[in-house]
This record gives structure tokens, sequence and C-alpha cells, in this order.
């Protein structure tokens, strides 16, 4: 049977909670961004620039040999390099409700999986927020309505 949380890590299991809840959104719309990046790039054979001689926003088509045509910042690259750190952020966050919540291995490898497949970040958030909070809520009231050892020995 596993461990659960001590009534004294809850507050600790919110904020935990609150974190992963952001992460999960930061990482998951990067992994969106990501994803159309690809399909701009590799199947109509496009990448993004800001800034240049192409204007403020503009697409630039890849070279025959796959080369990058465009002279601004590569939002492309851009928001590979960012995804790819806060996926890194994002792991810490899983970890971090993972542990305080004394789950099993497996939980954890699904919430990292949030990160690296497309829309399951958003669907993990949900649930996991859900269970968390229930969770809490439930062990809270059992623990108010439960006696006390110091209040049943001064009855």
């Amino acid at each position: 049977m596993p461990l659960a949380p001590k009534l004294a890590s809850f507050p600790a299991i919110r904020g935990a909670l609150k974190f992963y809840q952001i992460c999960s959104v930061i990482t998951g719309t990067f992994l969106l961004l990501l994803v159309a990046e690809m399909v701009m790039k590799y199947g109509f054979g496009y990448e993004l620039y800001l800034g240049g001689s192409g204007g403020f926003l503009y697409t630039s088509p890849l070279s025959p040999t796959g080369e990058s045509t465009g002279d601004g910042v590569n939002l492309n690259m851009t928001i590979l390099i960012v995804h790819g750190w806060f996926y890194v952020v994002y792991l810490f966050s899983c970890f971090r409700v993972w542990s305080l919540m004394r789950w099993n291995f497996w939980r954890f490898i699904m919430l990292a999986c949030g990160g690296v497949v497309p829309f399951l970040s958003f669907i993990m958030e949900a649930i996991v927020a859900r269970e968390v909070k229930q969770y809490l809520a439930d062990r809270e009231a059992a623990a108010s309505d439960s006696p006390t050892p110091a209040s049943e020995g001064a009855r």
C-alpha cells in the first residue's frame, strides 16, 4: 500500500500543484507552437523570422539544400530552444507534485509525457488538478471529523 501524504505537507502540495499547472500550460503552448513550426518548415519549406529585411514578422523559404535564407531572428529556433529549456522546468514541477503526493513511478512517466505529446499537458493538468484538490479536500474533511487524542481524554 503506498504511503499517503502527511497533512503537514498539504500547503507544499498546493504550491507545487499551482507551479505544475502554470508550467503545464506554458509547456503545452510551446509544444503546440513547435508542432506548427515543424509543419511549416518540413511540410511547406518555410521558416518564421522576426525583424530583418522582410519586415516585423515574415516567412522565408528554405534554400534547396535546406538552409535558412532569412536574416532576422529565427523564431523557429527560438521556439525550439524555449520549449526545450522550459520542458526541464516542467519536469521539475512534475517531480515535485509526484513526490509530494507519493504516487507510483508510472504516474510520473505519464506526467513527463505531457511535455512531449501535443495536448497531453492540458489533459494531464486538468486531471491532476482535479484529483489533487479532491484528495486534499477529502483528507482535510476526514481529519476535521475524527476526534483528536487530546479531546478524547478530556471527556
